[in-house]
């Protein structure tokens, strides 16, 4: 943490106040039991609680929606996901991003039955031992669905605790800072705080808004004695790099598409592709798949977390449909059904595809 000494002791946050706030402002989310309910003694589902955050992880709740609700259509609980093919959940999550997600979620659903005799674990200690579930998920999972008094910390938690810290520091370099904040403040009702806490960063302690007079914590934020919006402080971005590279959109004389699946490691890995080139970082002329008529489409530009990808897209008819024997030929029509993550979306667009 450069030139930064810890506060030895930070403000607590008043969890009553939040508390009391949330029982009246509660967001309306699917997968969450409202606070009256949960009074009564209803208890969030952990399937669905697991589903939506992992969902939800570099994802908008807006985003999600759709999704979230085709899951469930599909597979009600942890058995029917763990029972379906991985190809038929990747095809699904299709769109949503950071495909590892998907196959972790496929990975953890097995092992739920495995282990667990199909009966979602609620205690952090055992979640943790999941593929795919992290301090994170394993902390909101525990606390939503059992109340266990663990600090629940998520992107909109950070910003809550950064303003009423007024932390100097970029939030990565005080971690167990608002780590600790918040675990000294998790009372009874530890799922319905964290809740709170998340509500209010995505209501009132907004990024670019802090509707401070609002806010059920404000007596003791020291953000509001300055400018709230000063925090988080904003780390140094590091550059983001781009490569370049070629999708080749190919068809035979019936007009379907040649797909394939892409490796079992790596970026997008299982799912289907066009066949393109490596992504490189310089320039490269194309080395066309097959000896056909190329066409090009122009570029498509992907952004990616750790590097900006521009491609350019080409497209031809096979004159010899057999010497392509690692995929498969796709009817147009059924493209939907293919687990086409957004690049390769965007590169039959860019073909007069999609």
């Amino acid at each position: 943490m450069p030139n930064f000494t810890p506060p030895q002791n930070p403000a607590t946050i008043d969890a009553d106040a939040a508390l009391a706030w949330y029982d009246r402002h509660a967001r309306s989310l699917p997968w969450r039991v409202p606070p009256a309910e949960r009074a009564r003694g209803v208890a969030a589902d952990p399937y669905r609680i697991w589903l939506s955050e992992v969902m939800l992880q570099q994802t908008t709740i807006a985003a999600v929606g759709r999704y979230y609700a085709r899951f469930l259509a599909l597979w009600p609980d942890v058995a029917a996901l763990a029972a379906a093919p991985i190809e038929a959940v990747l095809v699904e999550w299709a769109g949503l991003g950071y495909y590892a997600r998907a196959r972790n979620l496929h990975a953890c659903a097995v092992a739920v039955v495995e282990r667990f005799g199909g009966q979602f674990p609620t205690a952090s200690a055992e979640l943790l031992t999941l593929p795919g579930i992290g301090p994170y998920t394993a902390a909101a999972i525990a606390a939503i669905t059992a109340d266990e008094r663990v600090a629940v910390v998520d992107g909109n938690v950070d910003r809550v605790v950064a303003r009423y810290l007024a932390l100097p520091v970029p939030v990565r370099d005080a971690k167990d800072v608002v780590r600790e904040t918040v675990q000294a403040a998790v009372p009874a009702r530890a799922g319905d705080f964290a809740q709170a806490l998340m509500d209010l960063g995505a209501t009132i302690c907004a990024p670019r808004n802090a509707s401070c007079m609002l806010c059920p914590l404000r007596p003791g934020c020291a953000g509001t004695r300055v400018d709230p919006l000063q925090f988080p402080v904003k780390p140094v971005k590091a550059e983001r790099p781009t490569r370049y590279g070629h999708a080749f959109v190919i068809r035979d004389a019936d007009g379907d598409i040649y797909l394939r699946t892409r490796p079992g490691k790596g970026l997008l890995a299982q799912m289907t592709e066009t066949p393109t080139s490596q992504w490189v970082s310089d320039k490269q002329a194309p080395n066309y798949p097959v000896n056909a008529e190329w066409r090009h489409h122009g570029q498509i530009v992907h952004v990616f977390t750790h590097f900006r990808l521009e491609l350019e897209v080409w497209s031809a008819t096979a004159t010899d449909p057999e010497a392509l024997e690692d995929g498969w030929w796709a009817d147009p029509a059924e493209l939907g059904a293919e687990a086409l993550p957004s690049v390769f979306r965007k590169v039959l667009a860019a073909a007069g595809l999609e």
